[in-house]
Parts: structure tokens; sequence; C-alpha cells
């Protein structure tokens, strides 16, 4: 770095401590001047139960080689959908997370090259420039900036940071979403619990906890749903069950219940068989669609296109029954040439992958 650049640098990193939030880079004051090395990338999966921060070294080489990206610092903290907590707790998740990470390996913002915030919630191109705007108030000029859902990491973290396939994600909420190779793009679901989710986690554990209202008052079958769900509650009636729900209708809080399902489902109980059966169908359902607009299958159904699949949803399974074998022998009926996978990294992982992509194709045309 010359001298120039090192007053340029200092310059910019008083403009950083003036920030809003200051407080979260305060451990930037007790470090040097960035050495200039090669810099590092953020990539950050941000959902409803959680979010992830994932840093790597912004090192130039092939793609083949992305998957040896070391990983510099992993850091965690809480929901950062904007739908779910609100902009402000959003905003306050996705910066922290990011500092912690950079702290962690003992990198300041000067040093970041690219960042990839992929985060539940953002579903138009306002959800995008919304966070973009905030995101250029944090992070220098020359940082690239992408805002992308949560499900394009996820993709990524399948493919290698390449976007084309589809990917199911089926935790807390649900969301198919889908890429040609030219850039196309469309989603399913993703609406959020009020708009039916039914796929998902907390679908499925809402209407399990419904099954049980409905048990009680007799307006529906007695299930085994009531006795493992009370217990695992500590709840003595079913009328206590109207109180824990209100109590904090949080989405995850709701979503815990998915093993209580499949247990019961296990043990032979219709009801939660039912339930889950309805599931596997609402998530090939959303898969099918995202597939069958962007024309992955081909004319004639079987082409071959990666599926990636990630979630607790779809790994939830007992001796029996497993959701996401079930989804996937659903899929393939309607698919003979869907080549899923089960990715070895985490979607934070995937969202690092998309930065570099995203700054090596810029870097390459400039």
């Amino acid at each position: 770095m010359t001298p120039e650049e090192e007053k340029d640098q200092v310059v910019l990193d008083a403009g950083m401590k003036r920030y809003r939030n200051g407080e979260i880079w305060e451990f930037e004051d007790d470090m040097g001047v960035s050495d200039g090395g090669t810099g590092v990338l953020l990539g950050l999966d941000g959902g409803t139960t959680s979010t992830v921060c994932i840093c790597m070294p912004m090192i130039p080489f092939s793609h083949s080689q992305l998957h040896s990206l070391p990983i510099l610092a992993r850091a965690v903290a809480g929901c950062s959908n904007h739908n779910s907590v609100g902009e402000i707790a959003a905003r306050e998740t996705i910066e922290q997370v990011m500092a912690d990470a950079l702290s962690k390996c003992g990198s300041k913002r000067s040093s970041v090259r690219a960042v990839c915030l992929a985060v539940s919630g953002v579903n138009h191109p306002t959800d995008q420039q919304r966070i973009l705007s905030w995101l250029r108030d944090i992070f220098p000029s020359h940082v690239r900036l992408y805002v992308r859902n949560d499900a394009v990491a996820a993709l990524a973290s399948g493919t290698m940071g390449k976007l084309h396939g589809c990917v199911l994600i089926a935790g807390t909420g649900s969301i198919a979403y889908g890429f040609t190779e030219d850039g196309k793009e469309a989603r399913a679901a993703g609406a959020g619990p009020v708009l039916g989710d039914w796929g998902s986690g907390y679908g499925i554990a809402a209407q399990a906890l419904t099954a049980v209202v409905r048990a009680h008052d007799g307006r529906g079958p007695s299930t085994m749903l009531t006795s493992s769900i009370l217990q695992t509650l500590g709840l003595s009636s079913a009328e206590e069950l109207i109180g824990w729900t209100y109590a904090d209708p949080s989405w995850a809080r709701i979503a815990a219940l998915v093993p209580v399902v499949v247990s019961c489902a296990e043990a032979g109980d219709e009801v939660a068989n039912k339930i889950l059966l309805d599931s596997v169908q609402e998530l090939a359902s959303s898969v099918k669609a995202v597939v069958e607009r962007l024309g992955l299958c081909g004319q004639d159904g079987k082409n071959a296109f990666p599926l990636v699949m990630v979630g607790g949803v779809l790994e939830a399974h007992r001796r029996r029954w497993d959701i996401g074998k079930e989804v996937m022998n659903c899929i393939s009926k309607y698919f003979p040439g869907v080549i899923p996978i089960r990715p070895k990294v985490e979607p934070a992982v995937g969202a690092a992958w998309l930065a570099w992509n995203f700054f090596m194709k810029e870097y390459h045309k400039g």
C-alpha cells in the first residue's frame, strides 16, 4: 500500500467510526492500517431461526478450486428476517454478526472485498435496494455488495456458487427457488406462515397444534399428538396449550415441535401421518412449479438438473418416516432426471462462494 493509499485508508476508517452503530466496530480502533493484502469475503445466511456469517480469504484462482477456500472465521446470531423481528432488529443482528466474524479473524471493514447477504424476507427488488442502501453506510465504497434471498445461498452451497438448478428449503419456513443457466429465476412458496407455508416446520407444527385443539373440542379425531405435545411442553391440558402458543408465537418456537409430529407418525398415529403426507405434497408441488416454469426438466420432462435440498424438516426422520426421502420420491415421479444434492457445507459458505463468483465476474469484465 502506497503512502497516499494509507492516508486515504485512515480517512476512510475514520468515516466508518462515525457510523451510527460505531460501538459495534470499536474493535477496529485497536487494529493497524490494512496491510494491503488480498483481502477477505463475507458470506451471510440469514433466516428466521439464526444468522451465520462466514469470512474467507479473497484468493483469485479458478472456480474448480473454490471448495478449497479456507474458513477464516464463523459467527452466529439470531433471527434476521425483517418480517419476523422488524427492520431495526434485523439490521442490528446482521451488522453485529458481520463485525463478530471480522473481529474473530483479525480483519476490518477496509480489508473486505465483497459481501453477499442472503437473507430470508428478501422477496422484491425494493427489499434488495433497502438493504444495499444501508450496507453502503457500513462499508467503504470499494466493497462489492450483493443481496439475495437466503434460498440463493442454499442453492449455491450445493453447486459451488453456480446459480443453476433448483433448491428446496424446508426449515422453520419453506421455499423453492430456481435458476436457468441464462439467468432466469423463479420461486414458489416462501410467503410466510400467514400465507400458508404448510410444508415448512412451522406449518407442520401449527397443523399438529390445531389437531390437538380440534380433538379436545370434539371437532376432530383423537390423536397421540395430544399427549406427546403436552408432555414435551410440560403442560397438563389442551386448554393450557392456547396460552403457551400465544405467549410467544414466534415461528421457530412453534416449528421446534416437528420431531414430536414425526415420532407420532412413526408410532402409527393417523392424524400425524396425514399432516406429514400433506406436507410432502406441498414441498414437492413447490419444486414442481419452479422446475416447470423455468423448463429445467426439458420439453420431455426428463432432462437432468440439480435439486439442492436444505433444512431441518428434510432431515427430520425416524426409522420409517423420512420426510426428505418421501419428498424426493414424489419429485422423481415428475422428473426422472432430477439429481438430488445434500450440501456438505452450510448456506453461509454458499453465500461466500457467491460473493467470490460475483466479484470475479466484475473483475474480469473490468
